[in-house]
């Protein structure tokens, strides 16, 4: 099989936060020659960083909790327990740094260290947005108050929350993709980074 797409025609049906686009494709089968030709549209995302923080000495996450749109009348409430998170401008800036400036803007807190888990697609069945995962040290006593960037209409309330407990939280208080991929990396790499960091 050649895995050959052709696009026989594009629009954009919306250009707001996000770019929403619209497709005409023909794509290599499986069986012989090209599928039919299908619509699909696409959510052409930006790259975000996003960072799970955790504090050795207390053996204890820092989250983030935010408003969040997607989770508006199909989950419980529409706040979100998280990673600390920003979209990346590619052309200009590395994931590191984007990584370092969020955790001081959603948190308040110094990042000590930085480890980068690995890079995933959010949801390729229709979205181009990709996200690189790091694990970040800090100290969790730093973390107080509300935070985020008035001019993007950020309210942020970090959280503390103990590993144990975060971890029985998992697909349900903390169900996010970024979260559970970091939360189980942090898990299976625990005693080298305590290793690294204490």
């Amino acid at each position: 099989m050649k895995y050959d797409v052709e696009i026989l025609d594009e629009s954009v049906l919306s250009e707001h936060f996000f770019t929403l686009k619209q497709y005409k494709v023909k794509h290599s089968s499986f069986l012989e020659g090209d599928c039919p030709a299908v619509v699909r549209e696409r959510l052409e995302g930006k790259t975000a960083v996003s960072i799970l923080l955790f504090d050795p000495c207390k053996d204890a996450i820092v989250c983030v909790e935010q408003f969040r749109i997607g989770l508006m009348g199909v989950a419980d409430r529409s706040w979100s327990i998280e990673t600390v998170s920003g979209f990346c401008d590619v052309a200009h800036e590395k994931p590191q740094e984007v990584a370092a400036r969020e955790v001081t803007e959603e948190t308040g807190c110094d990042l000590q260290d930085l480890i980068e888990v690995g890079e995933f697609f959010v949801s390729p069945g229709g979205s181009t947005e990709r996200i690189t995962v790091f694990v970040g040290c800090v100290d969790s006593s730093k973390v107080s108050g509300v935070h985020g960037l008035a001019q993007e209409g950020e309210e942020i309330r970090p959280v503390v929350i103990p590993r144990e407990a975060a971890l029985s939280q998992l697909f349900r208080e903390l169900n996010s993709t970024s979260i559970i991929i970091a939360l189980q990396w942090l898990q299976i790499n625990l005693d080298e980074l305590n290793q690294r960091w204490l």
